[in-house]
């Protein structure tokens, strides 16, 4: 008989088979334990946003993820919309009707509210440090302080909160009415650009008018600054004025009508551009309205701070 035990036993192994054998197991045992990692990771996953959904702490994140996105959509929109505007008026495309249109309207009817927050804010703050300056023997110096004040901060940061709680609002109520009425759309078909048509105008007639504006509500807050003076600390009109240039350059006039130049485009501008981009009727007329006013507030706050970084600092 043949041993076939024999022959099995004698019969030559391939070369490096109990390698082989052994990767092949590591690598299926491998693939085991990432499978298993993976189903418990999304079992746990699951278990987590089915009880974290329900929680505060994930609905105040969702709410900011969201305000973030629509701060970044409507950045996105100013630039867009602000390049495209500055290429018109470049090329010279602008409606010089319109344009007087609106300089008399940015300009002139903003004057009662603008004059009238202005020297209020002038008296406020007049009252409160003439009297305390007098006492303190810093009397001579109460016209120079209020003439800087007022020129360099309360001026054109007042100036611009004016002109945005009644410009502001009704340029972006204005055109959020054009938007949801399809008149925007009917500018289109004529082959009209909206942004030449509606937008040049609004924005050039900001950055030419709001500086005269800041000027002459700054003179009126000196002004009254002088008065105030006067009736709470006794101080003479010829000791404010004579102190009112001493601390006053041509920088600081010079950075005032910057700042008003940039603060009347940047109030158009965002102004336009969230009535421009406005849906959903008459909920979203208010809304657009609403937040262009915000918009506008804040980018006064923050190109006011970055002046201030930029020149005084």
């Amino acid at each position: 008989m043949i041993n076939f035990s024999n022959k099995i036993q004698d019969s030559p192994q391939p070369h490096g088979a109990g390698v082989n054998i052994f990767k092949v197991l590591g690598e299926r045992c491998r693939l085991i334990v990432y499978t298993v990692f993976y189903f418990l990771y999304n079992l746990v996953m699951i278990v987590l946003q089915k009880y974290l959904k329900q929680s505060a702490t994930y609905k105040i994140f969702s709410h900011l993820l969201v305000v973030l996105a629509g701060f970044l959509e409507t950045l996105g929109q100013i630039a867009q919309l602000g390049f495209h505007t500055l290429k018109c008026v470049l090329k010279g495309e602008i409606d010089r009707k319109e344009l007087i249109i609106q300089c008399d309207r940015f300009g002139v009817s903003s004057l009662p509210i603008t004059l009238s927050i202005v020297g209020m804010t002038s008296i406020i703050v007049a009252s409160q440090v003439a009297n305390e300056m007098v006492k303190q023997g810093g009397g001579n110096f109460v016209g120079m302080l209020m003439t800087i004040l007022i020129v360099r901060e309360v001026g054109s940061i007042m100036s611009g909160f004016a002109i945005t709680s009644m410009i502001g609002s009704s340029l972006a109520s204005e055109l959020a009415t054009m938007r949801v009425t399809e008149q925007v759309d009917a500018i289109k078909v004529l082959d009209v650009d909206p942004v030449r048509y509606l937008f040049v105008p609004r924005v050039l007639s900001g950055a030419i008018m709001m500086p005269f504006v800041v000027i002459l509500a700054s003179v009126v807050g000196v002004i009254l600054g002088a008065v105030t003076s006067d009736m709470f600390a006794g101080l003479s009109y010829r000791a404010y004025f004579d102190s009112a240039g001493l601390g006053l350059f041509m920088k600081d006039l010079g950075v005032c009508l910057l700042k008003s130049v940039v603060f009347g485009a940047a109030i158009a501008l965002i102004s336009c551009t969230c009535g421009y981009h406005a849906s959903g009727g008459a909920k979203g007329v208010g809304l657009a309205t609403t937040k262009a006013v915000v918009w506008s507030f804040i980018s006064v706050v923050v190109l006011d701070m970055v002046f201030a970084i930029l020149f005084f600092f």
